[in-house]
């Protein structure tokens, strides 16, 4: 007897796959879309998945291989502006939250897609450096350049949003 779709191990991890998607792409239509080509990648191929290994892994890696393809051919299309920006971010009920979570929204868009990704994985997803190198197919001295780089990045993104005077620097 056969486990029904709800049991499949698989169902659990829709809900980090989403966030990551989400937060990686910053458009919803986009996100959901990775999502539902990444589950239809990973439950035609389910039989590859090796018993016993990092099923979450496994799956960021599909989702992570088919971004890149989009990437990779998005850069060959002319670039499209979404119509409305219905990107929902949880936060705090008070004026001030709301715009530190804009504000760091915005940096981690600005970031490389390379930093971004690795500052999602640790950071939001909370995967260790050894998971996030199998997910991007790197060293994990990569992964902790890539984070170390990212997050002091987004340090000076967002000290620099707060700071007086835009970020300028006085000239001797």
């Amino acid at each position: 007897m056969s486990k029904p779709a709800e049991d499949h191990p698989i169902v659990a991890q829709i809900p980090h796959l989403r966030r990551y998607a989400r937060a990686l792409l910053g458009d919803r239509t986009m996100a959901e879309d990775l999502v539902q080509d990444s589950l239809e990648r990973a439950w035609s191929r389910f039989h590859l998945w090796r018993e016993g290994s990092n099923l979450r892994t496994w799956l960021f890696t599909i989702m992570h291989n088919l971004h890149a393809n989009l990437a990779r051919n998005a850069s060959r299309r002319p670039q499209t502006a979404p119509l409305d920006e219905d990107f929902a971010v949880p936060v705090r009920a008070d004026q001030e939250d709301r715009l530190e979570v804009a504000a760091l929204d915005d940096a981690l868009s600005r970031l490389p897609d390379e930093q971004r990704q690795v500052v999602l994985l640790v950071g939001l997803e909370e995967m260790s450096y050894q998971e996030a190198a199998v997910t991007l197919g790197i060293p994990v001295g990569t992964v902790m350049s890539r984070l170390h780089r990212g997050r002091e990045r987004l340090r000076d993104m967002l000290m620099g949003a707060a700071g007086a005077g835009g970020g300028l620097r006085r000239v001797k």
